[in-house]
């Protein structure tokens, strides 16, 4: 339990030998170093699982994920350790807030980062689905495209096979029609399109002259249509028409599995709205408070430490920080006068040294001149 609650004491950034001396402030700072703890453990959290989702589908992933999140976790933790050991309950109500603002910016940001990986793993179905159906939707407008692109490329050919295909239709019935009528020509039927004469007579060799230039006809518009579908059909090949088809369930749920973090994260806003573009408030209400309680979290030791009343460990630790300002002033002034009794000491030899160095030449000069 005390290795536990040393733990804690760490972790709120308190500096542990003084907080030992005031019993009273020990549970404050065990719930401020367990929220800053815990804020980091969900921090790690959420790191490594948005990290899973950067390398989805590479053998290393966890390896990263595991990785990333331990590093994200500590960053936080310092981060926020940091935050809270910062803030001074020395000043004035409004000195504090105004102080701990910036910190409280910093908090926040920091909890927003935290909430989105664990809002994606929380709606992960629900994101699922919307991008099953985004996937979908892309690729109908994406088969929507190519038809689109091939009809304007090849007009001229689809339409000439659309006459051609018209034109066959028309020599078909009246192919039909002709042998009627060569029939009842030939038997002796009397109408409006027959001589009602019986046998193979003139009238009915025209009829099978006309019958036969209708075939003949047919069968080279025929040809010529075949030869066109093929043309088309191979355009259509190569322009990826025939190769390109809507997403099965399986395939969907393929593609959703392996979604990078982008894709979810935007999967995950669009949660927010309706089909229609209206807003579903249900969901964004439900997004809006799981990111609201992160940041509620986040923020929570630097509000216990603004919230709580100035302790007989704040005292000790700002009356520590003065002996310590105070020992710095006095230790710079030490080194002060050190420095200048020092240079006094060094200027003053040195004076010595030259007086000595022109005493000793002048002397030698005056023994080396001649007055002959």
């Amino acid at each position: 339990m005390k290795k536990v609650t040393r733990f804690f004491w760490f972790c709120s950034g308190a500096h542990i030998e003084t907080l030992k001396k005031y019993p009273i402030e020990h549970n404050k700072y065990v719930g401020i170093g367990a929220t800053i703890f815990f804020t980091a453990l969900f921090a790690c959290m959420s790191g490594g699982y948005a990290m899973y989702f950067v390398f989805s589908g590479n053998v290393l992933a966890p390896v990263f994920a595991l990785l990333f999140g331990i590093i994200w976790g500590l960053a936080i933790f310092n981060m926020d350790r940091y935050i809270v050991a910062s803030i001074n309950k020395q000043g004035s109500i409004n000195m504090q807030i105004l102080q701990a603002t910036p910190r409280i910016l910093l908090a926040i940001m920091i909890g927003i980062v935290i909430s989105r990986p664990l809002e994606l793993k929380i709606f992960d179905k629900e994101i699922r689905n919307k991008l099953k159906g985004a996937y979908l939707k892309g690729q109908t407008r994406k088969i929507d495209t190519l038809q689109k692109t091939y009809k304007q490329k090849y007009a001229m050919e689809m339409g000439k096979s659309t006459e051609l295909k018209k034109e066959k239709d028309s020599l078909e019935r009246d192919i039909n029609r002709s042998r009627v009528q060569l029939n009842q020509e030939v038997f002796g039927d009397k109408n409006d399109q027959t001589s009602g004469i019986i046998g193979y007579g003139t009238y009915a060799k025209q009829k099978e002259g006309i019958l036969t230039e209708k075939q003949n006809r047919l069968k080279t518009v025929t040809e010529e249509l075949d030869r066109l579908e093929q043309y088309l059909g191979q355009r259509k090949d190569y322009e990826g028409l025939n190769s390109t088809r809507l997403f099965s369930n399986v395939q969907l749920d393929s593609l959703a599995n392996v979604a990078g973090f982008s894709d979810r994260n935007w999967a995950l806003g669009q949660l927010a709205f309706r089909e229609d573009g209206s807003k579903d408030l249900d969901t964004y209400m439900a997004q809006s408070f799981i990111g609201y309680l992160f940041i509620l979290f986040e923020c929570l030791p630097v509000f216990v430490k603004l919230m709580s009343p100035k302790g007989p460990y704040d005292v000790a630790v700002a009356k520590i920080a003065e002996a310590n300002i105070h020992y710095a002033d006095r230790d710079k002034d030490k080194e002060v006068i050190v420095t200048d009794n020092l240079f006094d000491h060094q200027v003053g030899a040195d004076i010595e040294r030259k007086k000595k160095i022109i005493t000793n030449q002048s002397d030698y000069d005056f023994e080396q001149h001649s007055y002959e």
